[in-house]
């Protein structure tokens, strides 16, 4: 933005300017999409021309959010860039005509969306015992172009040999691998630093590798090996598709007296482009793992179903999933849908035993897709599950003050602050034997608390070792049932038992962000109670420990406890006129012996017996039990301590 820009905007707005006028320098820097160094070039230009601390903090708290903003949009369009290169990988795959150009197609958008200087892909030649380099991407050396590998040789072979991801942070001090004068000789000459191998399989088989590479010292994310291992089992897709087709055309040739068997694999094959084309129209209208099992049902004449990991048949799925084919389980087919080494589900072809290898190809291809619409299903909602974070961080840390902002945030998300709200801390009470299974637990308890929050119209985000929820209160539901049933929830959705310790209900928390941390403190300390007390796996808030709930609780509702615990008595002599709260006193007073409690009321021992037997009647038969009489007698002090000032 220029000088003369922001000395109009500034102008034009007057002392106490409203958010909008401090937010157009920031707005504008985001529509034409500018580094992140031009957002401090307001704030530089509004202290160079010496203006006032107001504006200047106003500045600065824009500055912020814009560039949140701006980070939070190209979060979205890698993911997008990401998402959009499987896509149109996938849909070369079904139109496969040239497989040179399919591979260099992978090749270069693999390089493009990992950043690196290059990438390229090697073939084994069993022909010849040797891998050599079938297709490169930003290489400069000739010898490096031209390298063929012995077996088991360099990085490569160490992928091969364990079918495995490799990445190397300096290529030359690994010594992991077999290195060799002539692999050495051809990385130096690229003068490659970092290398990222996947490889490409065939079934159990390891047909080559796919690399990704730089000229400097660098770590490959999770994502990244994972984003490049999507590409290369399309390039093993796209060589097994040619080879299939090499196949068919060597049938057609060699076997012209079988006219009938040419015309019926035909006929599989027009099926097979059908379903390829119906999968790349559902990849680009956005659809469903149901749509594909729909549209292979009824190119397969049978019924397709998509199943979760833990539904289908385990034997046959880790099967399919280690060859990367279609296996037969009794009558039915099972195609593994995995991605990145995860196991994300299966395709069941149910009733079909007899089933043509290109029709096996077929159900393969829609696993594949299948996975790829999964993992954008799961790509969005992270998205939101971290925007709700925020939020909900934003609240507990009090950072932004603003309530239309905070109402403006939330109701984006489909959340009301305005609403009667419960905070809630959670946590996961087995131990974990190592810190790896520990961060594993963590996040799928985070996943489920994110899960019930979105559904439920609240916020959840990971805190302090656990998970806080921030979740509506119904009318006509309680702080307590609302922690059982979160227990509950949870501890189904993860396997293990979940402790919930929950906060008296809170309200208008966009006028008042500051009472979510302190109703997050008071969780909290429900959470421990019932851990101190062997409840863990249970759900309670402060009013449910009594006299103990006035510790718990954050704002210590001595007359809420006193109604729960000797309200009925009050409000009995309240409507008779009788004296039963001053019995209880001197009964309490005289250890609990009417004889003596007689004598200092000055009444008949009947008396005292009946007194007493209305107070059982309306207090229930165990208020002498030592519990009860210890809160019994705290009450009673309680509403003694508070009757001057209710007069």
């Amino acid at each position: 933005m220029s000088r003369d820009h922001l000395q109009s905007a500034e102008r034009s707005a007057p002392a106490g300017a409203s958010p909008s006028s401090v937010e157009a320098p920031f707005l504008e820097l985001l529509a034409r999409g500018a580094s992140a160094d031009a957002y401090e070039q307001p704030v530089l230009l509004a202290r160079a021309e010496g203006r006032a601390a107001e504006w200047i903090v106003a500045l600065e708290q824009a500055k912020l959010l814009a560039l949140r903003v701006r980070s939070e949009l190209e979060g979205r369009r890698r993911r997008e860039a990401e998402l959009s290169a499987l896509f149109e990988t996938a849909h070369d795959l079904a139109g496969l005509r040239d497989l040179d150009a399919v591979l260099q197609a992978i090749v270069q958008r693999a390089r493009s969306l990992l950043g690196t200087d290059v990438a390229y892909l090697s073939l084994n030649d069993p022909a010849r015992g040797d891998t050599y380099m079938r297709v490169t991407e930003g290489s400069v050396a000739a010898r490096f172009q031209q390298l063929r590998l012995g077996m088991g040789e360099g990085l490569g072979g160490l992928v091969a040999q364990t079918a495995r991801p490799y990445v190397t942070d300096d290529y030359f001090k690994d010594g992991r691998f077999q290195h060799t004068l002539a692999i050495d000789a051809g990385v130096r000459d690229e003068g490659l630093v970092a290398i990222l191998g996947v490889p490409l399989m065939l079934g159990h088989h390891v047909i080559g590798v796919l690399f990704a590479a730089d000229r400097r010292a660098r770590v490959f994310e999770r994502e990244q090996i994972a984003l490049l291992g999507s590409f290369a089992a399309l390039a093993a897709a796209a060589l097994d598709t040619a080879n299939l087709l090499t196949e068919t055309r060597s049938a057609l040739a060699d076997l012209e007296r079988a006219n009938e068997i040419i015309r019926d694999r035909s006929a599989v094959i027009e099926r097979a482009s059908d379903v390829h084309d119906r999968l790349a129209e559902l990849v680009l209208r956005g659809g469903g793992v149901h749509d594909v099992a729909a549209a292979v049902s009824e190119v397969l004449d049978g019924t397709v179903e998509f199943a979760d990991a833990g539904a289908a048949p385990a034997g046959a799925v880790e099967v399919s999933r280690a060859e990367g084919h279609a296996v037969r389980h009794d009558d039915d087919w099972i195609a593994a849908v995995a991605a990145g080494g995860e196991l994300l589900g299966a395709l069941v072809l149910r009733g079909h035993p007899g089933l043509d290898p290109v029709d096996q190809r077929t159900l393969e291809r829609a696993a594949m897709v299948t996975s790829l619409l999964l993992l954008a299903r799961r790509s969005a909602a992270e998205a939101e599950q971290r925007v709700r974070g925020e939020l909900l961080d934003d609240l507990l840390d009090a950072r932004d003050r603003d309530p239309r902002l905070l109402r403006e945030r939330a109701s984006r998300l489909d959340a009301d602050l305005d609403a009667t709200h419960v905070v809630l801390a959670a946590r996961l009470d087995a131990a974990p034997a190592d810190a790896d299974q520990q961060a594993a637990a963590r996040r799928r308890l985070w996943s489920a608390a994110s899960h019930l929050a979105a559904t439920r119209h609240g916020l959840a985000a990971a805190r302090d070792g656990g998970t806080v929820l921030l979740l509506p209160l119904e009318a006509g539901d309680t702080a307590t049932a609302l922690a059982r049933r979160t227990a509950r929830h949870l501890g189904t959705a993860v396997h293990e038992a979940v402790t919930v310790g929950a906060s008296a209900p809170v309200e208008d928390l966009a006028a008042h962000p500051d009472a979510v941390a302190a109703a997050y403190d008071e969780g909290l300390r429900c959470l421990d109670a019932l851990r101190k007390l062997g409840r863990s796996g249970d759900g309670a808030a402060a009013e449910d420990f009594g006299f103990l709930g006035l510790l718990l609780a954050g704002d210590r509702d001595i007359a809420g406890f006193v109604g729960r615990t000797i309200g009925q008595v009050v409000a009995y002599d309240e409507r008779r006129g009788t004296d039963l709260l001053r019995t209880l006193d001197a009964y309490f007073a005289c250890g609990m012996s009417p004889a003596r409690t007689k004598d200092e009321l000055h009444v008949h021992v009947n008396t005292v017996a009946q007194r007493l037997e209305r107070v059982g009647r309306l207090l229930g038969d165990d208020w002498q039990s030592p519990a009860r009489a210890l809160e019994i007698q705290l009450a009673l002090r309680l509403h003694r301590l508070s009757a001057p000032a209710q007069r």
